[in-house]
């Protein structure tokens, strides 16, 4: 990422103060507000839904993530697709919807290919797999009941 980038910048500002909510939440929707393109949109939504009061609300801006990124044709968005669609298919999964979580995980393998070997790459795996694991057991609760 671009630490020059105003978006960028704003967002790690807000990375820094997370501890105090509010503070953090205001420096997100400064960079929302100065977006300039769908890849910094992106951004700053996924920041956005980090900071979001409802499971409805937090849904709206990685629903938003996840479209601004995948508007981006230039491919300065394919790094952060999969952890976008694992946050989206979290948010459904905490809403109760087992099908579109379950495609938003599916897409969140798919673009594993993007992420180098590595930490960041494991540590998306993993959520995945732990999203993916949620999903089969509320499908296995679903059928026994």
């Amino acid at each position: 990422m671009d630490p020059s980038n105003p978006v960028v910048a704003l967002c790690a500002q807000g990375m820094a103060v997370e501890g105090t909510p509010d503070e953090a939440l205001c420096l997100f929707e400064q960079a929302w507000a100065i977006r300039r393109d769908d890849f910094d949109a992106a951004i700053a939504a996924h920041f956005l839904a980090r900071h979001q009061s409802t499971d409805a609300a937090t849904l709206h801006w990685n629903a938003l993530a996840v479209e601004h990124a995948e508007a981006v044709t230039d491919g300065r968005a394919a790094e952060l697709l999969a952890s976008l669609y694992l946050n989206l298919g979290d948010s459904h999964a905490r809403l109760g919807q087992l099908a579109p979580a379950r495609a938003a995980a599916r897409r969140a393998v798919e673009h594993l290919v993007t992420l180098p070997p590595g930490g960041y790459r494991d540590f998306i795996v993993m959520g995945i797999d732990r999203l993916t694991h949620r999903l089969d057991t509320a499908q296995d609760s679903d059928r026994t009941s």
